[in-house]
């Protein structure tokens, strides 16, 4: 099995999920980890950009040209680090013709299956505003709360102006949403764009908080028959 990487999404969290794909294989050699083609690609115009305002660049056809560009590689499953562009998700499914991961549905079904209640919700404007996460997990049942617009703000500097920009992470700004977040009852935040998934690497966070992009390395690893190691084998069991 061959999984294929649509990245650049950014570079960063690009470079951390194939980090992650390394890591959590349970391998003895270089020869049983999994065969990656990535394709990074930070040309493509920003998703959440193009879903706020109609007018700017459209990024669904660099998308799907990286997309087939994979499958003629020999793709057998392609993987999205980049929770916003699973807006795109079904016109990427008609034009391309391997199984794309779901990122925003496997969240669902994680949650639903670890029996969540609440859930809060960290992620780019975008991914907030066409409400993937909120029609996903209420469909399962699940209540959704989500920063009020100043607490977003912060969401969005940190994604935009401290780790796509290579600076150092204000841990301050995350502290307020998370208080909030927790505050509105949410048993669990879904780190719901993959630049957030850096803070956790860095910074160390506690089982309140779900990592999309780990979530998404573990179930590309268990599609391409890869055995995961037991510490993330919660993750898929």
């Amino acid at each position: 099995m061959k999984l294929g990487v649509i990245g650049g999404l950014g570079p960063l969290a690009t470079a951390y999920y194939y980090e992650l794909l390394t890591k959590m294989s349970d391998v003895h050699y270089d020869q049983e980890h999994l065969e990656v083609f990535i394709h990074s690609c930070p040309q493509i115009p920003d998703r959440t950009g193009y879903i706020l305002d109609h007018h700017k660049e459209n990024p669904i056809g660099d998308l799907i040209k990286v997309g087939q560009g994979l499958e003629k590689l020999g793709a057998d499953y392609l993987a999205i680090p980049c929770i916003t562009a699973h807006y795109f998700h079904e016109e990427l499914s008609q034009a391309i013709h391997v199984p794309i991961i779901h990122l925003v549905h496997e969240v669902g079904k994680y949650l639903e299956k670890k029996q969540v209640q609440s859930v809060g919700i960290m992620a780019t404007t975008g991914t907030i505003t066409t409400q993937l996460f909120q029609n996903e997990l209420k469909s399962r049942g699940m209540k959704v709360v989500i920063p009020e617009a100043e607490r977003q703000e912060d969401v969005m500097h940190l994604i935009y102006q401290n780790i796509k920009s290579g600076r150092d992470i204000e841990m301050d700004r995350f502290e307020r949403v998370s208080c909030e977040l927790f505050h509105q009852g949410a048993e669990v935040i879904i780190l719901g764009c993959t630049e957030l998934s850096i803070i956790k690497k860095e910074k160390h966070l506690d089982e309140r908080y779900l990592d999309a992009m780990e979530l998404l390395a573990a179930v590309a690893l268990q599609k391409c028959q890869i055995k995961i190691k037991e510490e993330y084998q919660y993750l898929v069991d």
